[in-house]
């Protein structure tokens, strides 16, 4: 599964934008206040919706008006769209999902929920979920081709106006495409690591299949790795020892408590350190080998600055990983400010963003003569991007 394009309609700083021809690996550069983090938001934003509801995903982010761009009536919708790719029937198929939100006496609703792909090679996309305000339809045979428009089986439901169709419906397996975009959903990682949740102690028993948003659980994760997967913990550690000078072994220790320690080894020292005393940057470099070294990659991975607490010239590399990752089969979307980190991006993976009367811009790198022209010639996008080529983008 893969995101082709984003649509956005006043949401936050994005009073009407589209990203089309979206890479596998996508890199995002902009000022501070541009609207990088609101522009991965977007993806957060859904998730919240469909794991609570529209209105609480509204209120974690200061309710409806501060969600709405500045400048808009009563009346305004905020809209988004999202275009993926998605195998139905053997088919693979731009699937468009289009979501709308107003506000009511106070309280948010869901005033237009669709989820719709053309049933064949040629005429309109099909709705095959359509929801208004709480009411609307599914189809439930929709991989039977055969079958006209008018024989379709419609399955009428009537849901809270808050609620996401998706929600239910994305359930059950005869809604195809909804149950698909829901697991999509589900499983997008919009990570917020934080390296003070990351160290100490935790408990034994939890979550351990995938490392958390906030990086909290690491310490389940890499023992469920180096347990289930040794020849994969052990990559983890030969990268490491490449990386971080010094470490030459990283072990999950269990204390008398239940609880879970990591211990990183030093060559020159018989005794290892335990994450308390291990310089920001290893817990980082380790959490996001982790998360990048993941079994089972997330279908969307979206990292703000990665560069932070991290040496220079380790980015390179590191940019290298995200792309690998995306390779394997989850879509990457990476924010920088690193000239470092962007040397080692390629010119169609890379969009900027400019603030223009209050309001953000998204330019592809791809699209702009000059800074095509430069590349063609070998230089580096770190390197334009530190003098100044990106038009607009300097604070």
């Amino acid at each position: 599964m893969h995101i082709v394009s984003l649509k956005l309609e006043n949401f936050k700083a994005f009073k009407e934008v589209e990203i089309t021809d979206i890479p596998t690996y996508c890199v995002v550069v902009g000022a501070n206040g541009t609207g990088k983090s609101t522009l991965f938001d977007v993806f957060g934003f859904l998730k919240d919706c469909l794991t609570f509801n529209v209105r609480q995903a509204l209120q974690g982010r200061g309710g409806f008006k501060e969600v709405i761009s500045r400048g808009c009536t009563a009346k305004d919708l905020i809209k988004l769209q999202i275009q993926f790719r998605l195998d139905i029937a053997g088919v693979n198929r731009l699937v468009t999902y289009i979501l709308e939100i107003g506000q009511a006496k106070g309280r948010p609703y869901v005033a237009k929920e669709i989820l719709r792909y053309k049933r064949g090679r040629y005429g309109s996309p099909f709705h095959f979920l359509d929801f208004s305000n709480g009411s609307g339809y599914a189809i439930r045979n929709e991989e039977d081709f055969k079958k006209t428009d008018e024989e379709l089986d419609r399955e009428e439901q009537n849901l809270s106006p808050d609620t996401l169709a998706i929600k239910g419906l994305g359930q059950f397996e005869r809604f195809k495409a909804a149950n698909a975009f829901r697991q999509l959903l589900e499983n997008w990682h919009v990570s917020d690591f934080h390296i003070n949740l990351a160290r100490g102690s935790k408990d034994a028993l939890g979550y351990d299949e995938h490392l958390s948003v906030t990086g909290d659980n690491l310490q389940r994760v890499a023992r469920n790795i180096f347990e289930n997967d040794p020849e994969r913990f052990q990559q983890i550690i030969e990268v490491m020892k490449h990386r971080v000078p010094g470490v030459s072994n990283i072990e999950t220790i269990a204390t008398q408590d239940g609880r879970l320690l990591l211990s990183f080894s030093d060559g020159a020292f018989s005794d290892p350190f335990i994450d308390k005393y291990v310089s920001d940057g290893t817990i980082k470099m380790f959490a996001y080998l982790v998360l990048l070294y993941d079994p089972n990659p997330h279908p969307l991975l979206c990292v703000e600055e990665p560069e932070n607490q991290l040496y220079p010239t380790l980015l390179w590399e590191l940019a290298e990983e995200f792309r690998a990752y995306a390779q394997r089969g989850g879509q990457v979307f990476v924010s920088t400010h690193s000239p470092d980190f962007l040397n080692a991006v390629r010119l169609d993976e890379v969009f900027w963003l400019v603030k223009k009367d209050g309001y953000t811009q998204i330019h592809r790198a791809a699209d702009n003569a000059q800074l095509k022209a430069f590349m063609d010639e070998g230089d580096q996008m770190g390197y334009l991007w530190k003098e100044g080529f990106f038009e607009g983008a300097s604070p």
